[in-house]
């Protein structure tokens, strides 16, 4: 982190989801507070962020079209430098209110532009215990439908000293995703790129080296639809704290 050089040294991004995103807009990329929304796809028909009619304190409700790996996600561009902003700390409140047997989601820190994102193409996909890393830097929480364990949260990395692991079993957090109860995903990840994950407040696993340190980074929130069903993922809110990069 550079030498502070100003009074606003600190970045917090934060959504409560009482607004929402229009459904089958044709735009690509369209603001939803200080996000966006995105992915390969969410222009589509049936997809965006509308808010839940019954959600008490706000809730957006992310939702894909029906065509198998179409996604859509709310995040950020690529705007963030874990050696030069970190500390970075992502947190969101999350509820599947449907089943998790057609879907996979990931929450965390990517590379790769959001505006066509794709999690499989661009990211990482599963099959059984195997985990392909298709993506080149990116670190977070990953769920699929495609792993034998669909339901557990998984701490998945690339790109950074640490070596990437491709069988689930390794990286599966024992920590089960139920349909319809909320959990508060936190990322932490240090200017060393050591990172840690928690879910609901505990420590889950700590790994140092865990991804790039020089890479910029984008923040996603996204779920993916791997049948022919649109998929959805509740999200209560979205936070995202950073150092501000006095460099340039």
């Amino acid at each position: 982190m550079a030498t502070i050089q100003g009074e606003c040294g600190k970045i917090e991004l934060f959504y409560d989801f009482f607004g929402e995103d229009e459904v089958a807009s044709t735009d690509p990329s369209r603001p939803l507070g200080p996000f966006l929304v995105a992915g390969q796809g969410s222009e589509g028909t049936d997809a965006g962020v509308p808010t839940l009619d019954s959600g008490l304190s706000g809730v957006g409700v992310i939702t894909t079209t029906d065509e198998a790996d179409h996604t859509t996600l709310v995040g950020t561009p690529c705007a963030f430098d874990v050696a030069l902003m970190g500390p970075i700390m992502l947190e969101a409140r999350v509820r599947f209110g449907t089943d998790l047997l057609t879907k996979e989601t990931f929450f965390g820190l990517t590379d790769v532009d959001p505006v066509t994102l794709s999690l499989q193409t661009d990211i990482i996909t599963g099959a059984s215990s195997a985990l392909t890393n298709t993506g080149t830097a990116f670190v977070g929480f990953y769920q699929s439908a495609e792993l034998t364990d669909t339901n557990d949260w998984h701490a998945v990395y690339k790109g950074g000293t640490a070596t990437a692991v491709t069988v689930s079993t390794s990286l599966d957090l024992d920590c089960d995703a139920v349909i319809g109860d909320y959990q508060i995903l936190k990322l932490e990840i240090d200017p060393n790129g050591t990172t840690r994950w928690y879910v609901d407040g505990v420590l889950k696993k700590t790994l140092a080296g865990a991804t790039s340190t020089t890479a910029d980074f984008g923040v996603v929130l996204g779920v993916e639809a791997k049948g022919s069903a649109c998929e959805t993922l509740d999200v209560d809110y979205l936070l995202v704290r950073a150092n501000r990069d006095w460099t340039v």
